[in-house]
């Protein structure tokens, strides 16, 4: 008589093993469970504009709902790189040289994965976002880490040139910057491409935050520079561009030999993006008006948002960029950022992030970010509530 075993489930030993559950997460989570006002986790709570979403319903009753090519439908790449060539000027091949992916953090995860191998290492600048890192163990790489200036968060030169050796296969520049909301000037941009010119470093060009730069500033897009262009990936977002973070949709611009690369893994990861919204938003870039205005759009919401908390405790840092809002919170707390942003959401009822949970080693500089895509009626809530500080 044979004996039949328990099933049991094999143990794995995990490839991430310094990965938890997010910030975002967790603080999304606790705002929910406390009723606060969640001004963590970095998405809108309002719509779209309503056209966009007649280009949708258009796009699915025209039958376009099976797969499309596996670099995205060419009328949405050749809108993209109108835009590229009309706003950085710089000439990109639709055909060969722009994928459709499904958001930035796809696209990210992608580019690291095309080109980093086994002992590689890649530079990440800190604070920064949280995927950068898993991305680069993930590909086996070597992560290494170099801290933007504490306070300002400008990139040191000397620091990113001492991180420099024959092993560095990329690194990895996010501007306008999540979470510090600093935007890099056309000298670091030049900088950078100086200092990279005499090397095979490939640079990872986060820009999804590229059309919210405020007070007449302009984004230096890596596109604008040839000598950064020649070795970049540029990824965007058009999640954060038309307020659609839940579509997923974003975009990567390389030249073609790092294009064929990133696109022998695309095909593999998730083969193509889904249809009716490449549809949709081919049709809607027609009109560059949504996003040549979206600097105005939230930097009234920025303002308003920063003269509530003027009113408070807090010390505001800048914010030249994205839709975030960092805040020193030294005059009003003796506790961590940590415990600070979990006290804030428990009994003041609203949420933020902590910067230290963008940093590898947990640094805490007492520094939180506020998100301002809201309605204003829900940054008023939150004013009304962090003014008892």
């Amino acid at each position: 008589m044979s004996t039949v075993l328990a099933p049991r489930t094999p143990a794995i030993t995990t490839k991430l093993p310094a990965v938890g559950t997010t910030i975002f997460t967790v603080m999304s989570a606790l705002a929910a469970e406390k009723g606060a006002v969640n001004l963590g986790q970095g998405f809108p709570d309002f719509g779209c504009d309503p056209k966009l979403l007649e280009d949708v319903t258009a796009a699915m009753a025209a039958g376009h709902n099976q797969y499309p090519p596996m670099p995205g439908i060419l009328p949405l790449r050749e809108a993209i790189a109108a835009k590229i060539n009309a706003l950085y000027g710089h000439s990109y091949s639709a055909a060969s040289e722009i994928t459709v992916t499904a958001g930035a953090t796809q696209a990210i995860i992608t580019a690291i994965l095309a080109v980093v191998r086994p002992g590689d290492e890649v530079i990440v600048l800190e604070p920064c976002y949280d995927s950068y890192v898993p991305n680069i163990d993930l590909a086996g790489g070597t992560v290494v880490r170099v801290s933007l200036t504490p306070g300002t968060f400008r990139p040191d030169f000397d620091k990113i040139a001492a991180a420099l050796t024959p092993k560095t296969r990329a690194i990895i520049v996010n501007t306008p910057h999540n979470p510090s909301a600093t935007v890099w000037t056309e000298a670091e941009m030049r900088k950078l491409e100086e200092l990279l010119a005499p090397t095979d470093v490939l640079v990872i060009s986060d820009e999804v935050y590229e059309h919210m730069v405020y007070d007449g500033g302009q984004h230096q897009s890596a596109a604008r520079f040839p000598g950064l262009a020649a070795r970049s990936f540029i990824v965007s977002s058009f999640g954060k561009t038309y307020h659609v973070t839940g579509w997923k949709v974003g975009y990567v611009a390389a030249p073609e030999s790092l294009m064929t690369e990133f696109r022998k893994v695309h095909q593999f990861n998730v083969f193509t993006v889904n249809t009716p919204m490449q549809h949709a938003l081919a049709h809607f870039m027609a009109n560059p008006a949504p996003y040549l205005d979206l600097p105005a759009f939230y930097q009234r919401k920025r303002d308003l948002f920063a003269a509530g908390l003027a009113k408070t405790r807090f010390k505001l840092l800048s914010s030249g960029g994205t839709y975030f809002q960092c805040v020193d919170i030294s005059d009003v707390s003796d506790l961590g950022e940590a415990d600070f942003c979990q006290w804030l959401t428990r009994e003041i009822g609203v949420a933020a992030i902590p910067l230290s949970a963008f940093y590898g080693d947990g640094f805490d500089q007492r520094v939180v970010r506020f998100c301002f895509a809201k309605k204003d009626e829900t940054l008023m809530s939150a004013l009304d509530r962090l003014s008892k500080l």
